[in-house]
């Protein structure tokens, strides 16, 4: 009882602070209060890799083209798009009368310079790989771009659809505008708070180029990691929506007559990372010993709210996904062995880093911890911030294992690209990093696949990951929200349909 009055006490304290006590009791003003896990380590779009930022930013940004609800790519600021034969001429035609929220009107001259930030090398974006392939940009007039590609490139279109292909205005880049914490893009809503550790207050934009929407005038997204928290807000109705809830919490929600839950496979790839270049995961028997030791099914059903199992580095739904689930079955005397062999043991302390603000991620983590124990490993875990992830162990590998879901993409590229030549796991692999090459300037999906099929392959046998499964989402929505939206495979928040009954 302590317990949850105190959960209760900090969630009044951080509505409070947030906005989320509602003026003169007039509905129509409401906002709309959404849990967000933690805080993004940027908003500027072409700065990061973090899920956070795209979750955000997907509201605040709009690209060229983007995925509908069944993830096929259409129109958003370009209205049409025309390739030329050989696929190397790609031609946008800009929808007329969009506005940035700074009042400028979008122009080709704004798309050139975007895709000019993120190939520069000063940008530093580590998806400047993705547009690498552009050989030129050409704006005959205000409204057409011209992208001549210097090589055929199939995921040209999912690139320019994905978060990091957001555009922003030729003004503010030019003056060395701070996008990290100002953001300025075409999007549904305009942000005008941002409290670290509290809030991200989204306000509608009243110029937006889809009319009638968004529908609600505002979004405030709480900064709650606790899931304890996030649960007895929704419960309470001082929270609107919390897009995951954990498995133990599903029984509480569920006798909530004012709760709606739904239930979706992810797109995630869950994994227990393996950091390839430090002793003595350089030697591949020890990397498959983990996967022998984990037990992957009990794993999604306890710390994921359940899943399908996987084998290698693609999500389970995904088109291009092939099966080698056979290749390391849960097997803890397989794994003493192949130990035995490598020579490693109990006195070899090896360090576990998990973001403490993904509850899943850290009781996932804890599973590993004492499934490794018993198959003779010391493990011993290391709680961080997002930020600190991000920073210290996404981009400087600095980590033995780690615990995380990658976010599904919109082309296997997406995925899959720079692998073989390091990444944050530091694997290399000659003929995977040639494929994934190939693959990306083959046309076609029975070709392609054949090529990702050897790719998926090597990455199985080699296991620079623990390949634990893909999860369902089981998400909590107060029964008088409808239209909120998940983008597919990209798994961003989409309000714009969102709206109360």
């Amino acid at each position: 009882m302590k317990i949850f009055m105190k959960a209760g006490f900090i969630l009044l304290f951080l509505l409070a602070a947030a906005g989320g006590i509602f003026a003169s009791g007039k509905t129509e003003s409401k906002p709309l209060n959404f849990a967000l896990s933690g805080n993004p380590d940027t908003l500027d779009p072409q700065g990061t890799s973090g899920t956070l930022t795209f979750q955000v930013d997907k509201s605040i940004y709009d690209t060229l083209t983007e995925p509908n609800e069944k993830g096929v790519i259409v129109p958003a600021l370009a209205e049409s798009w025309d390739v030329s034969k050989n696929s190397l001429v790609w031609t946008f035609h800009l929808r007329k009368g969009v506005k940035f929220h700074n009042g400028d009107p979008l122009t080709s001259a704004d798309v050139k310079a975007t895709f000019e930030r993120i190939v520069d090398k000063k940008t530093g974006s580590p998806n400047k790989k993705a547009f690498d392939v552009i050989k030129s940009i050409e704006t005959p007039d205000d409204l057409t771009v011209v992208f001549t590609l210097g090589k055929p490139y199939a995921p040209f279109l999912a690139s320019i659809s994905s978060g990091w292909g957001a555009i922003l205005p030729k003004s503010l880049i030019d003056t060395g505008h701070d996008f990290a914490s100002e953001p300025v893009g075409t999007g549904p809503y305009k942000m005008t708070e941002w409290v670290r550790d509290s809030k991200i207050v989204l306000t509608k934009n009243n110029d937006y180029w889809m009319k009638g929407y968004p529908k609600i005038n505002q979004i405030i997204m709480n900064i709650i990691p606790e899931s304890s928290v996030q649960i007895q807000g929704l419960l309470s109705g001082q929270l609107d929506i919390v897009y995951m809830v954990s498995k133990d919490n599903v029984p509480l929600l569920q006798k909530s007559p004012d709760i709606t839950l739904t239930k979706n496979l992810t797109s995630l790839i869950m994994v227990m990372a393996i950091n390839c270049s430090r002793p003595p995961f350089n030697n591949v028997k020890v990397r498959q010993a983990l996967n022998y030791a984990i037990d992957k099914q009990k794993v999604l059903d306890t710390a994921y709210s359940g899943g399908k199992v996987i084998g290698t580095f693609m999500d389970y739904g995904n088109a291009y996904y092939k099966d080698f689930t056979s290749l390391y079955p849960y097997n803890p005397e397989k794994a003493k062995q192949l130990l035995k062999e490598a020579g490693v043991g109990k006195d070899t302390v090896i360090k576990m880093y998990l973001p403490q603000n993904y509850p899943p991620h850290v009781k996932a983590g804890e599973m590993y911890q004492d499934m490794l124990s018993k198959v003779g490993l010391n493990v011993k875990i290391q709680m961080v911030d997002w930020s600190t992830w991000i920073s210290d162990v996404y981009r400087g590998s600095k980590f033995d294992l780690t615990v995380i879901g990658h976010t599904g993409k919109l082309d296997p590229n997406g995925t899959l690209s720079g692998y073989g030549k390091g990444k944050y796991v530091q694997w290399y692999n000659d003929e995977a990093a040639s494929l994934i090459e190939k693959a990306a300037e083959t046309m076609g999906y029975k070709k392609r696949k054949a090529i990702y099929d050897k790719v998926l392959g090597i990455m199985a046998e080699q296991v620079p990951f623990v390949y634990v499964g893909s999860s369902y989402r089981t998400s909590g929505i107060r029964k008088n929200v409808t239209g909120f939206r998940m983008t597919p495979n990209l798994d961003t928040f989409d309000f714009r349909w969102t709206e109360f009954k």
